[in-house]
């Protein structure tokens, strides 16, 4: 059952025997496939309240993409996935566009150099590359990162051994593939940021599949019925779900280090091509948009899974990239208690990646990033700007949501 809200400017779909779904997609396309997910994820009976639906939602493993899930003594691994952690950075520089060189060329190869991108990051492919202060003069940052991660980490592989073997050390400090990716930007004052977007990288995946796994052995041992078996949950008071929040908690912070690390090589390479001085300014953002954690809404305490979506508390800055080629924002957030104090995570696709380097091809990719310094082959056509949504559509259905705060285009952009 489907109807308007006209107060909250949301479509509202009611689900027979489960909770209300609230979106924020008025003028944005979204999949039938799409909204079908969402009702079978409100039927859960541990959700609570109602599910919030950002307007770059769309169809994902587990569940939708764009969706904030409220639950009361249970928790959907698969929902949080296996790219636990995902989220972005950005951080202002005192640099002018008229600072950067003629030639973008050469930043973006440092950039590419500084930060291991892609399938296999050549970079950690030996033992001597763990000497991470070594890789053309970098600071020693992942180290000093991992030093704060590996006492819990090792907890975590007392209880299971086999995350030992994943890449957890070897992975800090690098991009990955997909839509993962480092820009140097311009705000609409001309002043720099540099930006960036990637997770909990092979570690994440590693507990994320694990925990996958046990939930649905979970539901098959207790021959509990879903609509779907992505759907399978741990339920609070078991050693599985305790066990889960701490190893999810932990990804959680990886991903954030994380993308601390690669910011800080990031900053450290534009410093070897720029010579002018620079600082980077206090307007920094590190904001995760896949992941769980408790918060207090509507009068409970309960974990909130936001899968493709963004905090925004009232005041609090967040990051919402478009796609490659598109406009980015910074925005506040206006704190809205429907949405459970969230937006959207980006402008959200419209075809899957099969589709696009289906129908779109290598000149399509030269002209949608025309005057951007990147990549434009056929390894990047996934990521061409029309496989996504129009990112000024998204901004307008959550006017409500957030404010912009800065309005950045990118002129380089690494891609994993």
């Amino acid at each position: 059952m489907k109807q308007h809200d006209t107060e909250l400017d949301i479509e509202l779909l009611s689900p027979p025997g489960g909770k209300p779904v609230k979106m924020w997609t008025q003028g944005v396309p979204v999949e039938a496939e799409a909204k079908e997910q969402l009702e079978k994820l409100a039927q859960l009976p541990f959700v609570f309240h109602h599910v919030a639906v950002m307007p770059d939602v769309h169809v994902g493993k587990g569940s939708t993409i764009g969706s904030v899930i409220p639950t009361l003594g249970a928790v959907i691994p698969a929902a949080v996935g296996v790219d636990i952690g995902c989220g972005m950075m950005a951080a202002k520089t005192t640099l002018r566009a008229g600072d950067l060189p003629d030639n973008l060329g050469k930043l973006r190869s440092a950039i590419e150099q500084a930060v291991p991108h892609g399938m296999s990051p050549k970079i950690r492919n030996n033992k001597a590359s763990r000497d991470i202060g070594s890789w053309n003069n970098a600071p020693p940052t992942v180290d000093a990162g991992w030093a704060r991660l590996k006492d819990e980490f090792d907890a975590i592989c007392r209880k299971y051994p086999k995350l030992r073997g994943s890449n957890h050390y070897k992975h800090l400090g690098t991009l990955g593939s997909g839509n993962h990716f480092v820009e140097v930007c311009l705000d609409e004052e001309g002043f720099v940021w540099l930006m960036l977007h990637s997770g909990s990288r092979g570690v994440g995946n590693a507990i994320g599949t694990h925990f996958i796994e046990l939930a649905r052995q979970d539901m098959r041992r207790h021959m509990v019925n879903l609509p779907d078996q992505d759907l399978a949950y741990l339920k609070e008071g078991t050693q599985h779900y305790d066990d889960y929040v701490e190893a999810v908690g932990w990804a959680q912070k990886f991903a954030r280090i994380n993308r601390e690390v690669m910011m800080q090589n990031v900053i450290h390479a534009v410093r070897g091509v720029i010579p002018k001085p620079f600082e980077t300014h206090v307007e920094a953002v590190n904001c995760h948009h896949n992941y769980v954690q408790k918060e207090r809404h509507f009068g409970k305490d309960v974990l909130l899974t936001r899968k493709g979506a963004v905090s925004a508390r009232e005041g609090e800055l967040g990051i919402i990239p478009g796609s490659m080629g598109a406009k980015s924002f910074i925005v506040r957030g206006k704190g809205n208690p429907e949405s459970f104090n969230s937006c959207s995570h980006g402008a959200g696709r419209v075809m899957s990646r099969t589709e696009a380097k289906r129908r779109f091809t290598r000149a399509d990719a030269e002209r949608a990033t025309m005057g951007v310094e990147c990549r434009k082959d056929e390894g990047v056509i996934d990521e061409i700007p029309m496989a996504y949504k129009d990112i000024d559509a998204v901004m307008h259905a959550q006017r409500d949501l957030v404010e912009v705060v800065h309005t950045l285009k990118q002129v380089v952009c690494v891609k994993g």
